[in-house]
């Protein structure tokens, strides 16, 4: 073998793993207020049977006790009862999900039907300070972080200072820790004819949106409000690829979420999740480098200038016809697949 390789190297080859390290992640999610983040977390788990992501921790930005709760009997359904779970305190909206409820629901003989073992985010550890522990934990720039939901955690975090967990600022731990970061927010092109479209996980906490595109130590990359409409996910597979169970997590959460009649669902948080796993697939194209700005209406804007410098670390998902093909079918070949 040793031969082979020699020979290899003396060619300009490099011998490489077969299987690529899991991407180690952190899941920031306003989970309740849409479908897709459920969707986008059930993705995040299939991807890890497969190898692909370790999954260190789930945040959420949505300030009611079911969103944490939810989120726990997700990845409890899924084969992972024990993923740190953080809770905003003083979040941007209050209100409970019209599907976070589904972790309450029960049998004849008053059994959870989808059990867990946290009942209520209160019991749950504020965000920003299991933010910093996990990061803390987790080697040099080997952390990828995913946001679908408010900027207010991460924001937070931008702005912590040392603990018991780290010497170091929020700003520091980040630029040290994170590899890359990939948010669902904004708007970059055309919507319904119109130039400027005020997206919700910007509007939502449109100071925290401000801090964290002005500030943020490194490459941030958005996808999106186009994107996600661009990718629906299929109606067709809501109703026939879920039926191998008699009551399936999923779909049932969807069906308590869409008041619409059946219709293919705009799906904009696997965007991030896909790319965050697969920057190299060829799922999307980048914008080149530029920067974001959130203006105080929440509106975002895009400016490429023609010499880079070290604050242009922003880049948009741009997605063809032909892509947005493939995006779907992996949506549903990764959120049908059984949960066990």
């Amino acid at each position: 073998m040793k031969p082979i390789l020699t020979l290899l190297t003396s060619l300009g080859f490099f011998a490489v793993s077969l299987q690529a390290e899991p991407v180690k992640m952190i899941f920031d999610t306003d989970m309740g207020n849409d479908i897709d983040d459920a969707m986008a977390l059930v993705m995040i788990h299939q991807l890890a049977k497969r190898g692909a992501v370790e999954l260190l921790a789930v945040t959420s930005t949505k300030d009611h006790p079911l969103s944490a709760a939810y989120i726990d009997a997700l990845n409890t359904y899924y084969g992972s009862p024990d993923i740190p779970i953080g809770v905003v305190r003083d979040g941007a909206t209050r209100e409970e999900g019209r599907y976070n409820a589904v972790a309450k629901r029960t049998g004849e003989n008053g059994e959870l039907l989808y059990p867990h073992d946290l009942a209520s985010g209160e019991d749950a550890p504020e965000a920003v300070s299991l933010l910093r522990k996990t990061l803390a934990s987790q080697e040099d720039g080997s952390v990828t972080l995913v946001q679908v939901g408010f900027f207010t955690n991460f924001a937070r975090l931008l702005d912590s200072k040392a603990d018991e967990n780290s010497p170091l600022s929020g700003k520091e731990l980040i630029k040290k820790k994170v590899k890359r970061t990939v948010i669902m927010a904004g708007a970059f092109q055309t919507i319904l004819h119109k130039t400027k479209h005020l997206e919700y996980n910007v509007v939502k906490d449109i100071p925290a949106a401000k801090k964290l595109a002005s500030d943020w130590p490194g490459e941030l990359i958005w996808s999106g409000f186009e994107i996600g409409i661009h990718s629906t996910y299929p109606w067709e597979s809501i109703a026939e690829d879920y039926e191998y169970l008699d009551r399936h997590l999923l779909k049932e959460s969807y069906l308590s979420w869409v008041r619409n009649p059946p219709h293919d669902r705009p799906t904009w948080d696997l965007s991030c999740v896909i790319y965050a796993v697969y920057p190299d697939r060829n799922y999307f194209y980048l914008s080149p480098p530029g920067k974001v700005s959130v203006d105080d209406e929440g509106r975002t804007d895009f400016a490429h200038p023609k010499q880079p410098g070290p604050d242009t670390n922003d880049r948009f998902l741009i997605m063809s016809n032909e892509q947005a093909a493939r995006v779907r079918e992996a949506y549903v070949q990764l959120c049908t697949q059984p949960p066990r």
